[in-house]
């Protein structure tokens, strides 16, 4: 039977009677709309020191990451960039041997703002998701989330050899914990039987993955222990489908750019995704040759 094609409606909350405390409560009941995987809600509505209450402080167990969430209806503005960072900060001088995210959520994001929160990206770790309403009918919404940007890490265009400040294993070991270079390991040696060769550059930014062609992957070994943050290259014809692939793995995987998927993955989750990450990076080292 052929599915039908249904045509959907973009709504603003507002015209439909919704206002932000309704969108808190929906997020208060399942942080998964988000689109950052399992949180918890940490508070709510959070007072701080110098005046104002941050909309939700949040934590991801598996990460052990806080995630200090403003959000706002309607299209993002500069007091709402402005206060999340504050708040980030403020959460983050409490904690200051923690991982801290400032996440912006808005409606809208314009092309305007998003290159601001780039920019700041480059010091403070946001995350800026879209958050949109969709009119399914006169009774029923969807609430349809996209990150629209993501915590910058090491880009690969700096991982050009010639820019790559060379280092070995041993500076690895003494910078990061063993549980963290043992979630790439695995990985490594569960692809190592589909490539021809495999080559290893540890440099002293990120560790590189090739073959017998380019640099196809890029690994940072994590502070948080037993966690690798990695990131391959496709083309921007096949980045969207193995993304897709992933997120129904089970994997948080977000696009970097166009032709580009980064993920992080534990000690705890990596054996039962492992066959699912092989497969993407064997992909990956096809089109790299």
């Amino acid at each position: 039977m052929p599915l039908e094609l249904k045509k959907v409606q973009a709504v603003e909350l507002r015209s439909i009677g919704l206002d932000e405390k309704w969108l808190q409560s929906q997020l208060m009941e399942d942080t998964t709309i988000l689109g950052l995987g399992e949180l918890e809600v940490l508070s709510r509505e959070r007072r701080q020191p110098l005046g104002g209450k941050i909309d939700f402080l949040m934590y991801s167990q598996e990460s052990t990451t806080y995630y200090e969430v403003e959000v706002m209806l309607g299209t993002l503005d500069e007091s709402h960039i402005i206060r999340t960072i504050e708040y980030w900060d403020i959460e983050r001088q409490r904690r200051p041997g923690a991982e801290h995210r400032a996440v912006i959520v808005a409606e809208k994001i314009t092309s305007r703002f998003f290159n601001v929160l780039r920019l700041l990206n480059r010091s403070v770790p946001m995350i800026a998701v879209q958050l949109e309403a969709f009119k399914i009918d006169e009774s029923s919404i969807v609430l349809h989330a996209v990150t629209v940007l993501d915590v910058t890490e090491e880009t690969p265009e700096a991982y050009v050899a010639e820019e790559a400040e060379e280092t070995d294993r041993r500076y690895w070991e003494q910078k990061r914990d063993g549980a963290s270079l043992a979630v790439m390991d695995k990985i490594l040696a569960s692809l190592k039987s589909t490539l021809v060769s495999q080559r290893i550059s540890y440099n002293k930014h990120h560790i590189a993955l090739g073959s017998t062609g380019n640099n196809f992957c890029w690994f940072h070994p994590r502070k948080t222990v037993g966690f690798c943050h990695l990131e391959f290259k496709l083309t921007p014809e096949t980045r969207d489908d193995q993304l897709s692939t992933l997120q129904k793995a089970g994997i948080d995987a977000s696009a970097r750019s166009t032709d580009r998927v980064s993920f992080s993955i534990s000690n705890k989750t990596v054996d039962e995704r492992l066959s699912s990450i092989v497969e993407a990076l064997r992909q990956a080292e096809a089109l790299s040759r």
